[in-house]
This record gives structure tokens, C-alpha cells and sequence, in this order.
């Protein structure tokens, strides 16, 4: 029987987070000191490894007292760690508490031959003694720069997650290396306090931020309102909670990357305040964007002023600061760019002298305007294209302005196996190489995080290779400590995993197909997102073939928590890749009108989707029920948690408002989990096969058109509980969903 939520002890719970939270935020930081974008400063020795040494027992509980944790001087050349030692007696050197944790997580790798993996872990199989470490290490950081963290991540990541949640994606996010991290927690608050002094009311400016789920957007100047108003504690509780990961970034030796201000306003910003110009930035994908006050007026470095003030009281400083000018079609205007990028500028410069101004590479961002008119030695480019396109020469691009290398191989969160990997194990090294390369660093940028774990950890391990990576080497050791032990069905497996969805091509996407499951019902449909692939980027036999062979591991690697994610993950993928053969022999069937064989596809296709939501509700991290469970979990009224669950629902299905899902949103989150496949994407195909079963039984065509935004958002609407917890054999499911392939598909 699944468990379902208690709203009780949520709670309970909720209430305790939010006290520990609220009292870990009356403590104020001092500013971390100023650092130069290509040239980190170098930390004192003297570092405490206390928060390393605590990472390490949430991570590692029964062996965290065999590692011997040193902080060391960092070099003028950069980050290192070094490992020694002998059989339960692990010794650990590095230039910060998080690479400390990336020394340990090379151990786990390269010597005891186990994965802590996001997701998946298979450390259940580490001998009571850890053994000694595989010979004197010593390893160096490639690029000072290891950024992570998409602008989207709260967003399609879960907006609504605790202070445990996020201790976690932080410690994992140390323990592969990375050192800067984009928080966006509670930038709403910066924002409330500081525009009170222009005029605004409380009320006012709770309706204009959105819900938490879409304030992704909103930070990005394209939209505002949508899933609101927030109530004040909603707001306090969520700088809180920004401030608490803040802290723990600066105690590991992290940089929070924290959200910069550009000019953004609520409306009446130039009726209240005549002399404070601002330039209509018109529609976003159906949504009106916010104002931008122009950075040349008087009054842009007051308001500038004013919320790097209540940031830094709210949530603390940093050194690096995150925004991106005009992001996706925004409007200049008579502005001059340079001139808006100037004045922003001085604006961070003035509240955090020697910042870093951190940009996103993508579309057409950034402009060469707003490079040539800073520093730019102050600036750094996260690129989210150096995988998806070919002939990219970033130095000439962007006028010799430090970047990191950066892919997105997710995008709304989708669960699709997959990356360019071979593109990344080819090019980074390149690029960083070459002869003048600006090649700074390596930014993992997915638009959802806590998947596609072979993709994470051969990323992030970019930045500690001096040279370049072997791919087939590198996913023959992965399959190698994935499960544990090695296993031959595992290395098979992985190999196929590694010749199909780990090696597709750049050119034109850096992210693999969706599913069909997950579309808005069409005979003609070829993504579900409108902006997704619309055709296999690779053979599908080879997830069958890695299926397969994963139903093949040894009985006893099948109990460790990354071989039960996998065998689903890998299930899940080979049943959505039968969605694009069998739709066309559906479409096929229905425009030959031959009722009988379109009823026995239409049959095939729902039981697919209910094998499938069985198969997903075998793991917890395919449900819908614990994201819904954090939404509710933050309200303290009824009332409160229906707008939250509704926020958190709509940014999945119809992302936003009617116009908003017509213009291309809708399903651009789409993801298989165990609930929404049953109650959403089975009952939403369901309804239109019915509709054109009954059109070919009576003769009429074509069958009655439905308005799909308006089924949409009555699930969004809903409030029924779903499974927290997961129910059923992972290994049975994914051999019945082998099983059920067609033959000739595993030939």
C-alpha cells in the first residue's frame, strides 16, 4: 500500500524548518572578499574542516572517521587535493573544505571502486575498513571556475524543497568539485525591501512576484505575477532559508553566485517617479515582461543602491553577482547598451567593489555591447552552448572575456537519458588548450538538476583532468563502481547506454528527444515540448540492448540504491522511445479507418502508459507526491497551500496562463513520474483516443475538437494526494517492460 502525506506531521515539520531556518538568518556574515573573474584569491591554509568533516558524516556515516581531513595552502596555480594513506586510514589535503570532499569522492571512485552519485548511490557495498588509497595522488584543477546551477533550477528543480534538500544538493555539489554555485532563495525579498522605500506598498508587491516555481522567469525580467500573491512569511521564510545556503556555501569555501540588479520594476515604477525613465520590454511567450528602468537615469543607482543593501542584509554578500541585460528578446529601446552595461556596472561595483559580473552564453547573450563596455576582467560567461553547436570560437565571439565551458543536457526538468558527452570529452580540453583560449572554467547548467547521473559526474569531472578524457575508458570505469563491483552485464550495458543517448552529436541539440507519453495529445505530435527534439537523436536499441543486459547484473549488486534507480531510469527510457514507433502505426491505422487495428495500437499505447506508472512509482524519485508534498508543505493555511500546490502543479503542465500555454509553454516541463502519468498524460491521451475510436465507429470526421488548456488547468486545480513513497519491485517491472517491446525493436 503507498504511503501517502500526512498533512499533520508536514506541519510539524514545516514549523521546525521554519524556526531553525529564522534563527540561522539573525546572524549577519561579513562580506566575503572581492576576487577577480580569472584569478581566484588564494585561501588561507587555516581553514576550519569542521564543515567538511560534517559533510562527510551526513554522506558517509559509518566511514567518515577513517578519512584524515588537512587544509592546504592554495597555489598560485590553483585548487588541488591530494590523497594517501593506508587500509582505514584515508588522508585527505586540500585548498578548501569542498575540495576536501572532492578528494574524498576521487577515493570513492578511483580506489574503493564504489559511486555516490545525484542520483544513486552504491556505497552499501564499502568494506567495513576502507581500503588504502590506489597510490599517492596528487591532482590539480584544470579551470579555477566550477560553476553550477541553471538560472531555471529552482524553477524545474522544486522551488518548494527544504533546508535538507538543499543541504544535500550542496554537499554533492562540493563533493564533484564544484565551487560556485547560483542561488536564487529568496531574491524576492531583496527586491520587496527595496522597492517599499520607492513607493510601493506590501500588497502591490507580493502580486507582482510570482510564485516561487516561476520566479525563475521573473528574476530574468520575462515575467511577473503568475501563481502570486506570496503572503509576507512566505517571503521572510524564504530568505531565511536563502540565507542559511548562503552560509553553508561560504563555510565549505564555496561562492554563492547570487542575483544581480539590472533595472527591473513593477508597473506605475516612471508615474511614481517621473524622473526614473523606464522602456516598455513588451511580451515573453504570452506573458507581459516587467518594465526595465534605464540604467542612465538618476534614479537606477538609488534603486541599485537599495537592493544590494537589503541583500546583503537578508541574504548576505558575495563576490559574484549573476544577470544577464534584454534576456530573450527584451527591448533596448533608444538605450544604448553600452551605456545601460556601464551603469550597471558601477551600480555592483559601488555595493561590492571587485565583483564578478556573471553572464549567461546564450542566443545572442551576451552582446558585445556589454563587454566592450566593462572591465573584463570582471565579467565571466557561463556558456550554455559549447556542446550544441559546431564552429564556435568564443574568444572572437565574446572579444577575449574569460568564460566556462557549459552545457545544458536538460532542459524543463525532462527525465531523458542522456548528453553529448563525446562532444565534451572531445572540446573542452581543446578549447582550453589552444593557444590564447579564455577558457576559464566549466559551467554545468542543466535547467533541472537530481538526474541523469552519468552525465553530472563525467561533467564536473572535467575540471580535475589536465588532459583529455578517454569516453569509452571513462563509462567502461563508471559501469565498473556504478553497482559496486565490477560486473560484465554492467560494463555491456553501460557501453550501449555509452553508443546511444551518451553519444550524441552537436549540431543542433545538446539535450535528447522527449517522450511522445508526455505530449498534448496529436496524431502529428513530435515532441512533447515545443522546443524539444522531434526526432530520436540516437538508435534506440541501444537502451533496449542496455536494458537488457542491466536485468543480466548479479543478484547482489541489485541491492544497491544506484543499480534500483538505474534499471527503472533505463526502463523508463526504453518504453518512452517505443512512444515514436508506435504512434505513427496509430496515425496509420486511424487514416486507413481500419477500426480494428487502430483499437489494437490504442489498446497497446495505454498499456504502455499504465506500465509505465507502475514502473516509476518503484522509485521515489518518480513521484509526484513528494513535489506536491514540499508545496503544501509551505503554506499554514488551506488557502495558502492550494496556491502553492497550484504553482507548483501549473509550471509541469500548462507552465502558465492560457496565453502564455497556447504560445508554446505548455508541456515544456514535461517529465515521466509515477502520478502525473496516471492522472495527467494517461487520462489526457485516453480522451482523444476515445474521441477518435468513436469518429471512426460512426463515420464522422474529424472528431470533436477539445480545449486542452482547459483540462489542463482543472488537474492544476486539483488538490488529491499522491504516493511519498515508492511501491514495488523495480527489477520485475523493468523485465515486464522489456517483455513488453517488441521483438524486432531488440534485434
Amino acid at each position: 500500500m503507498r504511503i501517502l502525506w500526512s498533512r499533520a506531521g508536514s506541519r510539524v515539520a514545516r514549523t521546525v524548518a521554519v524556526l531553525a531556518a529564522c534563527a540561522a538568518a539573525l546572524t549577519v556574515l561579513p562580506a566575503a572578499p572581492a576576487a577577480r573573474a580569472a584569478d581566484p584569491v588564494p585561501a588561507s591554509p587555516a581553514f576550519s574542516v569542521r564543515p567538511a568533516r560534517a559533510a562527510l558524516a551526513r554522506l558517509l556515516p559509518r566511514h567518515a572517521a577513517q578519512f584524515a581531513l588537512e587544509p592546504a595552502t592554495r597555489p598560485a596555480s590553483g585548487d588541488f587535493f591530494a590523497l594517501s594513506g593506508f587500509a582505514g586510514h584515508v588522508r585527505v589535503r586540500g585548498t578548501s573544505p569542498a575540495v576536501l570532499l572532492s578528494g574524498v569522492n576521487w577515493y570513492l571512485k578511483y580506489s574503493a571502486g564504489v559511486d555516490l552519485g545525484w542520483p544513486g548511490r552504491s556505497t552499501s557495498a564499502l568494506p567495513a575498513v576502507l581500503p588504502a588509497p590506489a597510490g599517492e595522488v596528487h591532482r590539480p584543477a584544470s579551470v579555477p571556475h566550477r560553476f553550477a546551477l541553471n538560472d531555471t533550477d529552482d524553477g524545474y528543480s522544486g522551488a518548494y524543497r527544504d533546508w535538507p534538500a538543499y543541504e544535500r544538493q550542496i554537499d554533492l555539489l562540493a563533493l564533484h568539485g564544484v565551487n560556485e554555485v547560483f542561488v536564487q532563495m529568496g531574491a524576492e525579498a531583496a527586491y520587496h525591501a527595496a522597492l517599499r522605500e520607492f513607493g510601493y506598498s506590501r500588497e502591490e508587491l507580493r502580486a507582482w512576484i510570482p510564485g516561487p516555481a516561476h520566479q525563475p522567469w521573473w528574476l530574468m525580467q520575462n515575467m511577473s505575477g503568475f501563481g502570486g500573491p506570496l503572503t509576507e512569511r512566505l517571503v521572510e521564510e524564504r530568505a531565511a532559508l536563502g540565507r542559511r545556503i548562503v552560509r553553508r556555501l561560504r563555510q565549505l569555501g564555496m561562492t554563492p553566485v547570487l542575483p544581480g540588479y539590472f533595472g527591473t520594476v513593477p508597473p506605475g515604477f516612471a508615474d511614481r517617479h517621473p524622473a526614473g525613465r523606464v522602456v516598455p520590454q513588451g511580451s515573453w511567450i504570452g506573458f507581459a515582461r516587467p518594465d526595465w528602468l534605464d540604467p542612465r537615469s538618476a534614479l537606477f543607482p538609488k534603486v541599485a543602491e537599495a537592493f544590494y543593501r537589503h541583500q546583503a542584509r537578508l541574504l548576505g554578500t558575495s563576490t559574484m553577482y549573476k544577470m544577464d541585460l534584454l534576456h530573450e528578446g527584451g527591448r533596448a529601446g533608444d538605450v544604448p547598451v553600452a551605456d545601460a552595461a556601464r551603469s550597471v556596472m558601477d551600480a555592483l561595483q559601488t555595493a561590492q567593489p571587485g565583483a564578478t559580473w556573471v553572464l549567461l552564453g546564450w542566443q545572442r547573450n551576451p552582446k558585445v555591447e556589454v563587454l566592450d563596455a566593462v572591465d573584463s576582467s570582471r565579467l565571466l560567461v557561463v556558456d550554455g552552448l559549447s556542446d550544441r553547436y559546431d564552429g564556435l570560437d568564443r574568444e572572437t565571439a565574446w572579444h577575449g572575456v574569460p568564460y566556462a565551458f557549459g552545457a545544458i543536457p536538460n532542459f524543463g526538468g525532462h527525465t531523458t537519458l542522456g548528453a553529448n558527452t563525446a562532444v565534451w570529452t572531445s572540446r573542452f580540453d581543446a578549447w582550453r588548450t589552444k593557444p590564447g583560449s579564455m577558457l576559464r572554467g566549466i559551467a554545468y547548467l542543466p535547467e533541472a538538476t537530481g538526474g541523469n547521473p552519468a552525465a553530472f559526474e563525467l561533467f564536473t569531472e572535467l575540471a580535475w583532468r589536465t588532459g583529455p578524457v578517454d569516453q569509452v575508458a571513462w563509462f567502461a570505469q563508471y559501469a565498473a563502481r556504478r553497482y559496486g563491483a565490477p560486473d560484465p552485464h554492467a560494463a555491456r550495458a553501460w557501453e550501449w547506454l555509452r553508443r546511444g543517448p551518451y553519444s550524441t552529436p552537436s549540431g543542433r541539440w545538446s539535450e535528447p528527444q522527449d517522450s511522445l507519453f508526455t505530449a498534448r495529445p496529436s496524431l502529428t505530435v513530435r515532441s512533447a515540448g515545443n522546443w524539444s527534439p522531434k526526432e530520436m537523436r540516437y538508435d534506440a536499441s541501444t537502451v533496449e540492448r542496455a536494458l537488457s543486459e542491466l536485468l543480466q547484473v548479479a543478484p547482489e549488486l541489485r541491492r544497491t540504491d544506484a543499480y534500483r534507480h538505474d534499471v527503472v531510469d533505463t526502463a523508463r527510457q526504453a518504453l518512452a522511445n517505443r512512444s515514436r514507433t508506435l504512434l505513427p502505426q496509430i496515425r496509420a491505422a486511424y487514416e486507413a479507418r481500419d477500426l480494428a487495428a487502430f483499437r489494437e495500437r490504442s489498446a497497446e499505447w495505454r498499456r504502455d502508459l499504465a506500465l509505465l506508472d507502475e514502473l516509476l512509482a518503484a522509485d521515489r524519485r518518480f513521484l509526484l507526491g513528494p513535489w506536491l508534498e514540499r508545496a503544501r508543505a509551505w503554506g499554514w493555511t488551506d488557502a495558502e497551500q492550494a496556491a502553492l500546490e497550484f504553482d507548483a502543479r501549473s509550471i509541469l503542465t500548462t507552465w502558465g496562463h492560457r496565453s502564455g500555454s497556447e504560445a508554446g509553454l505548455h508541456d515544456y516541463a514535461n517529465r515521466e513520474w509515477s502520478g502525473l502519468v496516471a492522472d495527467f498524460y494517461a487520462p489526457r491521451w485516453a480522451r482523444y483516443l476515445d474521441g477518435l475510436e468513436a469518429s471512426l465507429v460512426s463515420g464522422a470526421r474529424p472528431p470533436a475538437p477539445i480545449d486542452w488548456f482547459a483540462w489542463e488547468n482543472a488537474w492544476n486545480l486539483k488538490r488529491d494526494d499522491h504516493a511519498v513513497e515508492p511501491a514495488g519491485d523495480p527489477v520485475a517491472l523493468a523485465e515486464r517492460v522489456l517483455e513488453a517491446l517488441p521483438p524486432l525493436a531488440r534485434a
